[in-house]
């Protein structure tokens, strides 16, 4: 029975790495990280009325919405780095199962802490989910340049999700209960569970070594640390109060003591030397930077469509929809376009095309201007993607096959980050320019002008209740110190992404691509040989086939060992990136 198991599961790894369902695996994949990325944004639409049905208090009201991507980010290298020992589907198809389960209990949550604790399984599951489908497409597309085409579709998908959340958070939720978020997960998993288990094949690191159970729970202790204190960062909370400074040190300090123990073992979770090589650590970066610009920008986006436009939420999603059609064509056409151009001048340009829609958005003021948003949000998007694409593409073919899950997991990991440093740095930009303005408005009240910079949306309440004229001034002065606030927001964004343009000119200069034939015989040969064991091994009609010596074939004369093909496919010699 176990050799009939492992001819099968031979067969379909055969299968998928010589033949066109790899495309199929493609598919599976990308439905599994849209769940992940529709997840990240769904419920915030749905706030006011988790609010109003569980009565929340602040802080329960900030873990509802942080509790998923916290969790997420804190267990990504945990679970990354357990799918490169014990098999990247295994972990896949567990997460597929505690998304599940999560999806339900927050959708029948009937109290605040039943809902932070769904919402922290959540965060659990996608953090096995979205390293193991980056490792597994790695592992499933040997050759770079149909790696290229399927992370091309793969970083369109996660755009899709992200910018689908609010539109589709917005539809449910207006016609239905807000539960209903989460239920929508659950007819996907119910075909992604036996679909993932049906095409997806197994796929691991060389597993040489004990796993580093401490070192991983110190990278996540420590994620879990600094990106908490980002998040209250920006949430307003001051750089010196301990609810951020506490968790900034305090996760700074594992993370420096995981790396030191990783440099230290044998056997270590993630190979430290990677990020010696130029291309690997350049590209993380500018996945930090490209993020950084895009959630900040993205949040702010919003606030001004949604307060000083008067636009409800879904015409606020449907007015980012441009983006998220940009994103998919540069996605799409990623492939041909780093191919023909090469890493360094598609992540260059990408970051120089996103500065320049950022620029060109500084024209937003009190109206509407749709032509000039649609232009400017097709720009951002195509520029931002066409980063990601590069630098993510750039990363993973770095990165030695066996360390996929580890590489996959820092990707993300630097996403994470990179969303989380964005909203504090420019939220913090905002909040610098803005709140100045209101603290002396004629014939408003010195209190009032205070409550009132704390936010837009605070500023019209205040105003609301003060009516008459003073009310009026209120309001007016805040919607202009917001746009102005906005203008110096972009310029400082746009300002990182020229260094993230400058940081780019250290990635290789052209796409190194192995050569087809010895891939393309190799996988062949494997292939029948899975038949031919699988032949031997289950026998037809019940029969037992009598024993005979096992013949000992010569070798291929195109084959080459494994885990040489894979170690030069993967590596870019140090030279390569000054060209």
């Amino acid at each position: 029975m176990s050799g009939s198991t492992t001819a099968g599961a031979r067969l379909r790894a055969a299968g998928v790495r010589g033949g066109a369902n790899r495309w199929v695996v493609l598919v599976v994949l990308c439905v599994s990280l849209l769940l992940v990325a529709l997840d990240a944004t769904v419920l915030h639409v749905a706030v006011p009325a988790v609010t109003a049905d569980l009565r929340p208090s602040g802080v329960e009201l900030l873990w509802i919405v942080d509790a998923y991507p916290l969790v997420c980010a804190a267990l990504l290298i945990l679970f990354g780095t357990l799918g490169d020992r014990v098999g990247r589907r295994r972990v896949l198809l567990i997460g597929y199962a505690l998304f599940g389960v999560a999806s339900a209990v927050a959708a029948l949550a009937d109290t605040p802490l039943v809902l932070i604790a769904a919402r922290a399984l959540l965060g659990v599951g996608g953090a096995m989910i979205m390293p193991a489908t980056l490792s597994i497409l790695r592992d499933v597309f040997p050759d770079r340049r149909e790696r290229a085409m399927a992370i091309g579709v793969w970083t369109a998908v996660a755009a899709i999700g992200a910018a689908l959340g609010p539109v589709l958070g917005g539809f449910l939720v207006e016609h239905f209960w807000w539960g209903s978020v989460f239920l929508v997960n659950l007819p996907l998993l119910a075909l992604l569970l036996p679909l993932g288990r049906l095409v997806l094949p197994e796929s691991k690191g060389c597993g040489d070594g004990p796993w580093d159970v401490l070192g991983a729970l110190m990278a996540a202790a420590g994620v879990l640390g600094v990106v908490f204190g980002v998040k209250r960062l920006g949430a307003g909370e001051g750089p010196l109060g301990p609810e951020t400074l506490g968790p900034l040190c305090v996760g700074a300090a594992l993370l420096v003591l995981f790396v030191r123990r990783q440099r230290r073992r044998a056997h270590p979770l993630i190979d430290m030397r990677m990020f010696a090589r130029p291309t690997f650590s350049v590209s993380v970066g500018c996945i930090v930077l490209a993020m950084l610009a895009l959630v900040g920008l993205e949040l702010i986006a919003v606030q001004y469509l949604q307060l000083v436009l008067g636009l409800s939420p879904l015409e606020t999603g449907l007015r980012l929809l441009p983006l998220t059609f940009a994103a998919m064509a540069a996605g799409v056409t990623g492939s041909v376009t780093l191919r023909r151009v090469g890493p360094r001048r598609m992540v260059a340009w990408g970051f120089v095309l996103t500065a320049g829609a950022v620029l060109l958005l500084v024209l937003m003021g009190q109206h509407d201007r749709p032509g000039l948003l649609t232009a400017g949000f097709v720009l951002l998007g195509f520029g931002l993607q066409t980063t990601l694409f590069g630098a993510y593409e750039s990363m993973l073919s770095e990165a030695p096959a066996d360390q996929a899950g580890g590489a996959a997991a820092i990707g993300e990991t630097s996403y994470q980050l990179g969303a989380g440093m964005g909203i504090a740095l420019l939220g913090s930009v905002m909040n610098a320019v803005y709140a100045p303005a209101l603290a002396s408005v004629k014939g408003v009240p010195a209190s009032a002008g205070s409550a009132a910079s704390d936010s837009l949306g605070e500023a019209y309440e205040v105003a609301a209740r003060l009516g008459g004229p003073a009310g009026e001034s209120l309001r007016m002065a805040a919607r202009h110190s917001f746009v102005h606030g906005l203008h110096v927001t972009l310029c400082v964004s746009a300002g990182l992404l020229l260094l993230g343009a400058l940081a780019a000119l250290r990635l290789p200069r052209i796409m190194e691509c192995a050569s087809h034939a010895p891939q393309e015989t190799r996988e062949m040969h494997e292939a029948h040989e899975a038949r031919e064991e699988a032949s031997e091994e289950v026998p037809e009609s019940g029969e037992t086939r009598p024993s005979r010596p096992q013949e000992r074939r010569p070798p291929h004369p195109r084959r080459a060992p494994t885990a040489a093909r894979e170690s030069s496919e993967a590596a870019v010699p140090a030279g390569r990136a000054s060209r």
